[in-house]
């Protein structure tokens, strides 16, 4: 008589990560593939006692396939905010995370540019001595680093982690090391490209809104002369909205682009002269005395 499986006997579970894949590439129903994958993960218990063997292999594939279902099911659904969390739940440390579910969140933290995101996770999975032990140990640390580390500019942390790294020989870290090099020269000429170009752009700046600020006191002075002249039947003309209207004027005249980013310096600038030319303006204009 055949006694009955062990409790983390993946027989449930691989019922459900078949269920949960048709749901996901078949029906495309996301939401219920999660559902079955926290459901089979949730049937598996703690797993099989410590120790090699073909239960604890079994155990530790449907279990990675559930979470690698479930990830592409939320993606999906653009929940990727909770991808990393939701895997935790069921490893608890990012240090017994498996390679494939590893090698997903960074692809996909990547691709929707918050590769900060696993920073953390990643450092902690690869200085875990277990996992450098591991085959795909190479290829994730190189893929930690093109997608994490390089492009946010953490150079010192990229060497120190692979100076650190006891799997690779001589050879491998100088050439792991040779490529953050290179990273942190194209990095470098990133920087001062876009420092030469912010430099070049601020002394235009300055000159045409010289030249702006110029032609706009000299409109302004040619009114105030006219105002000065006028002031015995000019008191009932409304002086600011005129003012306004001539300096609206004067921004069509020049042909200034409040919709362009390099206008609003200049329009923010010129708003400033104009209510100091409006006081200037007003100050010699003598008002009639009010009557009683």
């Amino acid at each position: 008589m055949r006694g009955e499986p062990p409790a983390w006997a993946p027989a449930p579970a691989a019922a459900l990560l078949e269920e949960a894949a048709d749901l996901l590439v078949l029906h495309r129903d996301f939401a219920a593939a999660v559902e079955r994958c926290e459901a089979g993960c949730d049937s598996l218990g703690p797993g099989p006692g410590p120790g090699p063997g073909p239960g604890r292999e079994s155990f530790a594939e449907v279990k990675c396939s559930l979470c690698v279902v479930g990830i592409q099911a939320l993606a999906e659904m653009n929940r990727w905010r909770e991808v990393l969390s939701w895997v935790l739940q069921y490893y608890h440390v990012p240090e017994h995370l498996p390679p494939k579910v590893l090698e997903l969140c960074i692809l996909l933290y990547s691709k929707v540019g918050e590769p900060q995101v696993m920073l953390e996770v990643g450092s902690s999975w690869l200085r875990a001595h277990a996992n450098q032990r591991l085959p795909e140990f190479g290829s994730l640390l190189e893929l930690y680093l093109a997608q994490v580390l390089l492009p946010l500019g953490r150079f010192e942390g990229a060497e120190e982690l692979v100076r650190g790294c006891a799997a690779f020989d001589s050879e491998q870290q100088l050439e792991f090391l040779g490529t953050i090099c290179e990273s942190r020269c194209r990095w470098t000429r990133r920087e001062e490209t876009r420092s030469a170009a912010e430099e070049q752009q601020d002394p235009a700046t300055e000159t045409l809104l010289g030249v702006l600020s110029q032609k706009l006191l000299t409109m302004l002075t040619l009114l105030r002369r006219a105002l000065s002249s006028m002031s015995n039947h000019f008191y009932l003309l409304p002086y600011k909205k005129m003012l306004l209207a001539t300096f609206l004027l004067y921004l069509v005249v020049v042909r200034l682009d409040p919709a362009s980013p390099t206008s609003l310096p200049f329009i923010y600038k010129l708003v400033q002269l104009f209510r100091q030319a409006w006081a200037a303006v007003l100050s010699p204009i003598h008002r009639p005395p009010v009557r009683d």
